[in-house]
């Protein structure tokens, strides 16, 4: 592609960028692990840990600041004598993005209550740190001692999670320690186990009582598969946060700033990572390396009249939660190759260009405005055989966050121009960047596109 093409679109772009109005707040979602799976009976080893840890774990609440109802329950734990708390970030959001309408209280095994602070959050991770504002009511009951990073824990390990799951009382669920999860961007934890909603923030635990992770999620779509935050991430929390000052306004500048450093080293990341290629006899088709994402293919019977297709789906499982409606941090990529040698020409114009127009680019909401689109003429790639790159029709957009300046969702459709009866349609859509970032990504993703072979046919 001649080298100024994406970079002219995208500077177009980010002059329409802009941070808006706030606008009406979203209620977050219900803060939990999903997954409704039955837990296994505790055994012996479970029984004694629970047992052990019960004066160490609390329930997190958040309540609006003029009732006592609670609008969404999570999971907690001491983690010093100081009276410090760890949970999940998603479980106290509302707090973090909204102190002026939310309180957060806890509540211990025993029936115990109090008020408490939010020091310190690692939204990227989905980290919390909390500390009571009265600590003589939590004095004395001990605390979760992290397991040392120098002792990893096989995998198949036995591993027991306790948090109060449905806000049905507190609880312990058994299962089985299996790694890393693989091809993850943020390195997250295999819990062969069942977590319910309500054990969000919960400590995850080894035979020794000691922390492994911190509970965090679980697929809907399976059984016994649910994922922990590592322990490592807890103790560079603590660390960061221990002194900190209570946070008493929005945090949407803190949710800012470390959103911006994941995007960076999430772009470098991709950007340093070749394409692999499609396969497709005539193009150059831009695929990723499933590093951290996985990627899924399907297509049309050949059996089946009229238009045929090959398509990929590629996408990140992390998701970085803000709030209860923005999910954001992550990438996407896919494409479809057509083939319409059944259709003629004039058929096959009609259905490619169709496709082409179909695409949504997303809407102005609460979180995003409407997206800014430009769309041009480009090629990619070196020469071929007939004399010139390959050309595309490519369209990129941007929607700014209205409440994470600087933060813009991208979304670039591309398409081949050269066939009558086969081209591809390809997509990269990326999930909070910065505007340089965007220009990169852009670039990097229409360079994919070139030849592949002679371009003699279908012309």
């Amino acid at each position: 592609m001649r080298p100024s093409s994406a970079l002219a679109l995208l500077m177009t772009l980010a002059s329409w960028c802009y941070v808006a109005a706030a606008a009406t707040p979203t209620p977050a979602a219900p803060a939990s692990a999903a997954s409704a799976s039955a837990a296994l009976p505790p055994t012996g080893a479970g029984q004694r840990i629970y047992e052990r840890l019960r004066p160490q774990l609390l329930q997190v609440r958040t309540l609006l600041k003029t009732q006592d109802s609670q609008s969404t329950v999570g999971s907690g734990f001491l983690v010093d004598d100081a009276g410090h708390i760890v949970t999940n970030y998603h479980v106290v959001s509302q707090f973090a993005l909204q102190p002026s309408r939310n309180r957060l209280v806890y509540a211990t095994v025993d029936g115990g209550q109090g008020a408490l602070q939010l020091l310190a959050f690692d939204v990227v991770n989905d980290l919390a740190l909390l500390k009571p504002v009265d600590p003589a009511p939590l004095a004395g009951r001990g605390f979760v001692a992290l397991r040392p990073a120098a002792e990893p824990l096989p995998r198949g390990a036995r591993i027991f999670a306790l948090g109060n799951p449905l806000d049905v009382g507190f609880a312990v669920a058994e299962g089985n320690f299996n790694g890393p999860v693989e091809r993850s961007f943020l390195e997250t934890l295999f819990f062969g186990g069942s977590l319910s909603g309500g054990m969000s923030g919960g400590p995850a635990l080894d035979d020794q009582a000691r922390l492994v992770g911190v509970n965090v999620a679980a697929r809907r779509d399976g059984e016994q598969v649910s994922f922990l935050v590592p322990a490592d991430r807890v103790r560079a929390l603590i660390e960061r946060g221990r002194g900190a000052t209570p946070i008493s306004t929005p945090a949407w500048a803190e949710v800012t700033r470390q959103l911006m450093a994941h995007e960076a080293q999430l772009t470098d990341r991709f950007i340093g990572l070749p394409w692999r290629q499609a396969g497709h006899p005539r193009y150059a088709i831009p695929v990723p390396q499933e590093a951290f994402m996985r990627c899924w293919g399907r297509g049309s019977s050949q059996a089946v009249r009229g238009l045929q297709f090959e398509r990929s789906d590629c996408e990140m499982d992390s998701r970085i939660f803000v709030n209860g409606a923005l999910l954001t941090g992550y990438l996407t990529v896919r494409h479809e190759a057509y083939d319409g040698s059944k259709l003629g020409a004039l058929r096959f114009a009609q259905r490619y260009s169709d496709s082409f127009r179909n695409e949504f680019m997303g809407r102005d909401d609460r979180q995003r405005t409407a997206p800014r689109c430009v769309e041009r003429q480009v090629h990619s790639g070196p020469s071929g055989p007939s004399g010139g790159p390959l050309p595309l029709k490519a369209v990129i957009c941007l929607r700014a966050y209205k409440k994470l300046p600087g933060l813009h969702d991208l979304a670039v459709l591309v398409a081949t121009l050269d066939g009558t009866q086969q081209g591809v349609q390809g997509r990269l859509d990326a999930y909070g960047l910065s505007a340089a970032s965007a220009q990169r990504l852009a670039q990097h993703y229409l360079d994919g596109f070139a030849w592949n072979a002679p371009n003699n046919a279908s012309r």
